[in-house]
C-alpha cells in the first residue's frame, strides 16, 4: 500500500467524516485555486457526476479516456501511482484493479465517497489510498511515486504552472495529464459553460512542460467533437458521429482541430 503518512506534519491532518480517508488542510491557505470548487464539493453534484457526464453518448470518452491512461503508463502492476483530482475514482480503481499500488487524491469529500464505494464494489480498496487534499500542496515528499495522473483538470486550474510544478516534484518517472484545445471546436460553446474551462494552445503547453522541468515523451490528439456534444446524444448515434470524427482525426489537420490533447511526459 502506497503511503506518505510517515512524512505528513501531524497538524496539517484532520479526521474525515469518511471511513478510511485522509484529509489535509494546511494552516496557511493555498496561493493557488480551482475553478468550481464550491461545486465540486457538494453532495448532489458528486452523486450525478458520471450519470451526467459518462451515460449515452458519454460512454465512448470513458473509453476513450481510459485507453489513453492505459497506453501511457504501460503495464501498472505494483507501480505506485498518484491521481491528482480523482474524482469519483474512474481511474483510481480501473488502476487498482490492474495491480497499481495507487493514492487518488481530491479537494471533495463527497467526490472521494463514491470513490470508495467504487473501490470497494471492484474489491481492490487494499490497493487504493483515498485522500482528501490540495493539489497545489501535495503532502508527499520528491520523487514518492513512479506515476503521476490528472485527468479532467487542468481546464479547472487557475494557476496550471504550479499545479504541474507539484506533480513532477512528487515523481520520479512519469507525469501524464490531458488539456482542452483553445482552437477546437470546444471554443464555440465554452462560454456557455458554467465555470467556463482554460483552454491551451500548444505555445502554452509547450511552456508549462519547460517551467516543471518535464520532457515530452508522447503526444495524442483527439475528439474533433467536444465532449459536450456526445454526451447530449444516445450512445449507438453517438457511435456514428464518432466514426466521422475519427476520420477526420486521422487527416492531416486531425492535431490541429482536435478538442482533447493527451500529454505524456517524462521528468
Amino acid at each position: 500500500m502506497i503511503s506518505g503518512r510517515e512524512q505528513w506534519p501531524t497538524d496539517t491532518l484532520e479526521p474525515d467524516a469518511h471511513r478510511n480517508s485522509t484529509v489535509l488542510f494546511p494552516e496557511w491557505p493555498s496561493l493557488d485555486s480551482v475553478k468550481g470548487q464550491e461545486w465540486y464539493q457538494t453532495d448532489d453534484v458528486a452523486e450525478e457526476y458520471e450519470d451526467k457526464r459518462f451515460s449515452r453518448g458519454g460512454r465512448l470518452i470513458d473509453r476513450r479516456e481510459k485507453e489513453a491512461v492505459l497506453d501511457a503508463i504501460g503495464p501498472v502492476d505494483d507501480k505506485s501511482v498518484l491521481e491528482v483530482a480523482c474524482g469519483t475514482g474512474r481511474f483510481t480503481v480501473m488502476l487498482a484493479e490492474r495491480g497499481a499500488d495507487i493514492v487518488g487524491l481530491d479537494i471533495s469529500g463527497p467526490m472521494l465517497k463514491q470513490g470508495r464505494e467504487k473501490a470497494q464494489a471492484a474489491d481492490v480498496a487494499d490497493h487504493v489510498e483515498f485522500m482528501r487534499g490540495d493539489a497545489a500542496r501535495l503532502p508527499f515528499p520528491d520523487d514518492h511515486f513512479d506515476t503521476v495522473v490528472a485527468m479532467r483538470f487542468f481546464h479547472l486550474a487557475d494557476t496550471p504552472a504550479s499545479f504541474l510544478a507539484e506533480m513532477q516534484r512528487v515523481s520520479k518517472h512519469q507525469v501524464f495529464f490531458d488539456t482542452f484545445n483553445r482552437f477546437s471546436m470546444r471554443s464555440l460553446y465554452n462560454w456557455a459553460l458554467p465555470m467556463g474551462s482554460r483552454l491551451y494552445s500548444r505555445w502554452e503547453v509547450d511552456r508549462l512542460l519547460d517551467g516543471a522541468a518535464l520532457e515530452l515523451a508522447t503526444e495524442e490528439h483527439d475528439f474533433v467533437l467536444p465532449y459536450g456534444f456526445y454526451r447530449k446524444i444516445p450512445n449507438d448515434l453517438a457511435s456514428g458521429f464518432r466514426s466521422i470524427d475519427e476520420v477526420v482525426g486521422g487527416s492531416p489537420i486531425g492535431d490541429y482541430v482536435a478538442s482533447v490533447s493527451y500529454w505524456d511526459t517524462r521528468v
